[in-house]
Formats: structure tokens, C-alpha cells, sequence
């Protein structure tokens, strides 16, 4: 897939970092939407449907959290790879950032190089339908009151409809794959989300507390120092 056909949505309430992370991914060939507030955002990214977005945290009228938030609420975005562009180190924004529904977090200041290579880890998690092992030519996945949809994004439990967040489908789509068994936090990470993105440790303990919030508690067992596997 050439570079040229990705669209990146930047969004930051200040112009010069605007002006200087579109220059540099434009000359990679990407197409670059702005925006300077969440409302804008989530305006813009639901309009041009852009295959990664980079969000600031701190904005004024509505924060990259809600932003976020706002952003997986809508289906056409299931696929879009979020990623928060802050200041800030591993803190509670961090942690705030992947329970809105994030995938990665970039620390700034960052240099031109060091982004455009983020920027096409991601984008390349962007191309991807799931990582995560499936049945040959099957749509669907059942797992007692569970159903994953693969080709939807989303789950039924109990019958009722329910739209994961990309990484969240990932990661349980992946531990579902193989019921049973015990996956490592080194699986994960490689499977979810590759080996040349680096994230935070405490991104997978955040995604599976999620995945339990909306799921139930009963199906996703930890193995301390060990890792997580799913049961019925």
C-alpha cells in the first residue's frame, strides 16, 4: 500500500506544532487534516474518516479524553489508529488516554525522524484487520454467551450488540483464539501490538479491565507473573 493514500487527522491547540508535524508527514506523501480543539476533531475525523489520528491531550472546548472517547463511539472509525500526542509521561493521562480507547502514546517534544517512523509502525497497524489467530473462512467466533464478529468489529454477549474499541477486540480476539490457554504479556504485546511499538506497561492491565467492565469478570482468568487466558 503506497504512503500517499494514508490520512492522518493531527490535532493540537498549538499552531507551530500544527505547522511542524504537518510538514514533516507531508513530505513523506501523507495526507494531513488539522484540527485545534476535540470538537474539531471529532468533526473532522468522522468527515474524512482518517486512517491514524495524532491528539493532544490538553485542549480547550473538549480534551484529546473526550475527543477520544467521542471518536470510538463511531463505527466508520472502528479501524482508525488513536494515538495521544502529550507532554506527559507514564501519569494518570497516560492510563486515561487507553481507557478512552488510544492505541499508542507518542512523548513530545519528538524529532522528525523519530516521528515519521511511529507514524509508520502505526499506519501499518492501520492496514491490518486482526492480528490475532482465526478460523479459516469463518466471519465468526463463539465462545458460550460470547460471539465475536470479526468482519464488524464488533460482540454480542448475551445477545446484545456491543462496538470494542480496536485494541480491545484485538486483544480478546487473540485470547479467545486459543481457549484456554495461558497467553504471556510478551504474546500479547507482540500480537496486539507488534514489536516495533513501544507502550506503556500498564497498557494491557488497562484493556483487559475494560474488556471485563464489558464482559463480565468471569471470562478473562489472570495468572500472576504469567499472563491472561480466557474460559467460558
Amino acid at each position: 500500500m503506497d504512503d500517499s493514500i494514508f490520512k492522518i487527522l493531527l490535532v493540537d491547540d498549538e499552531e507551530d506544532i500544527l505547522e511542524f508535524i504537518s510538514y514533516n508527514l507531508q513530505k513523506e506523501g501523507y495526507k494531513v487534516f488539522t484540527a485545534k480543539n476535540g470538537i474539531e476533531a471529532v468533526k473532522s475525523a468522522e468527515k474524512n474518516i482518517p486512517h491514524l489520528v495524532i491528539l493532544d491531550v490538553m485542549m480547550p472546548e473538549m480534551d484529546g479524553i473526550a475527543a477520544c472517547e467521542e471518536m470510538r463511539k463511531i463505527p466508520a472509525l472502528n479501524t482508525t489508529v488513536i494515538a495521544f500526542l502529550t507532554a506527559r509521561g507514564e501519569d494518570y493521562s497516560q492510563i486515561a488516554g487507553f481507557e478512552a480507547g488510544a492505541d499508542d502514546y507518542i512523548t513530545k517534544p519528538v524529532r522528525p525522524k523519530v516521528l515519521v517512523s511511529r507514524v509508520k509502525a502505526l499506519l501499518k497497524r492501520s492496514g491490518e484487520t486482526t492480528v490475532a489467530p482465526v478460523p479459516v473462512n469463518e466471519n465468526t467466533v463463539n465462545a458460550g454467551n460470547l460471539v465475536i464478529d470479526k468482519e464488524r468489529y464488533l460482540i454480542r454477549i448475551n445477545n446484545i450488540e456491543m462496538v470494542l474499541p480496536r485494541k480491545e477486540f484485538e486483544l480478546l480476539s487473540l485470547l479467545v483464539s486459543k481457549q484456554g490457554k495461558v497467553f504471556t504479556r510478551e504474546e500479547i504485546y507482540h500480537s496486539v501490538w507488534g514489536e516495533n511499538v513501544v507502550v506503556g506497561d500498564r497498557t494491557i492491565d488497562v484493556h483487559i479491565r475494560k474488556l471485563r467492565e464489558k464482559i463480565g469478570n468471569d471470562h478473562i482468568k489472570t495468572l500472576k507473573g504469567i499472563g491472561y487466558k480466557f474460559v467460558e
